[in-house]
């Protein structure tokens, strides 16, 4: 495979293959952006992959009080799923069971579409007949009541067709410790782009796959060619020096969201440099045959 370098750091002449999916996302709000998280960060748990999660979600932005619904601090959430009807499932779930328990929080809308997912709509049975309908300035919201007061949950959120999942960079290391640093330092880039999501355990995932496998109903099993204790065995994607990779898997609202974050993690692992990260990159794609978008490397440079 061809290859460019840059700052010391061969990038593979290969692309990213990635596929439309369906998104929303929601505004969640708390006395202390620590509570705020903490709802998130419990409703986006479980959901790194639609292979068996039902849908991959993650925290896209903090949100200061200043710019919130109800001057309280806060974070946008993105969930994203291969259709509408499972999306809609996940977000009736994550939210009845980890931001309506949640102390202090507030649900709002945080995408703006003319397709519409239920919030509130869906939770307002919990106030078992006690529960208000409220319209502020063309906006629906359902008051709930609970221990500590009230949820107050808007009634919809947006939902858009034109979302992507699967962009990817991989990370190719001598060792675990430089892949961890360098994956690490493109988390940090990737999460300053907004509309842009790493579902994955710290926005990192070790256990790349391939499609399908040797057992039967595998819809995935391990990426044999980039891991490192299977080269000699296996038609190996990796040189002798390489000896650990780590995959980064972005999600965005839109395919330029993928590719800004792409971009961005490119450019603080290059910047890193080989000596303190990674030696090579490359993404991962299955011929451009079931995705149809496409993220060359040498193109985001």
């Amino acid at each position: 495979m061809e290859q460019l370098m840059r700052n010391g750091v061969a990038i593979d002449d290969t692309f990213a293959e990635a596929f439309g999916m369906r998104a929303t996302a929601i505004i969640i709000t708390a006395p202390t952006l620590k509570w705020a998280r903490q709802a998130a960060i419990t409703m986006t748990g479980y959901a790194t992959s639609v292979i068996g999660c039902g849908c991959e979600a993650a925290i896209d932005v903090d949100i200061p009080a200043s710019r919130t619904p109800d001057g309280r601090p806060g974070c946008r959430v993105m969930i994203f799923a291969m259709g509408t009807d499972e999306l809609q499932k996940q977000l009736k779930s994550r939210l009845g069971q980890c931001v309506l328990t949640s102390p202090g929080s507030a649900c709002f809308a945080g995408l703006e579409a003319p397709a519409r997912l239920d919030l509130g709509n869906s939770l307002r049975y919990f106030g078992d007949g006690w529960q208000i309908s409220k319209k502020l300035a063309g906006r629906h919201y359902w008051r709930v009541p609970v221990m500590d007061g009230e949820f107050l949950c808007e009634a919809t959120t947006g939902l858009t067709k034109g979302a992507v999942g699967g962009g990817n960079l991989l990370l190719l290391a001598a060792d675990n410790t430089k892949a961890l640093r360098a994956a690490e330092r493109a988390v940090a880039a990737i999460g300053k782009v907004p509309g842009a999501i790493m579902p994955f355990p710290g926005g990192i995932v070790r256990s790349g796959s391939k499609v399908g496998g040797k057992y039967k109903g595998m819809m995935a099993s391990t990426n044999d060619a980039f891991a490192p204790t299977l080269r000699g065995v296996v038609k190996s994607a990796l040189t002798p020096e390489i000896n650990a990779v780590l995959e980064i898997v972005i999600d965005g609202e839109t395919s330029d969201a993928v590719a800004a974050a792409m971009r961005a993690g490119l450019k603080a692992v290059i910047d890193l440099g080989p000596q303190k990260g990674a030696l090579r990159i490359s993404a991962g794609n299955y011929g451009g045959k079931l995705g149809k978008f496409h993220y060359h490397l040498k193109e985001l440079l």
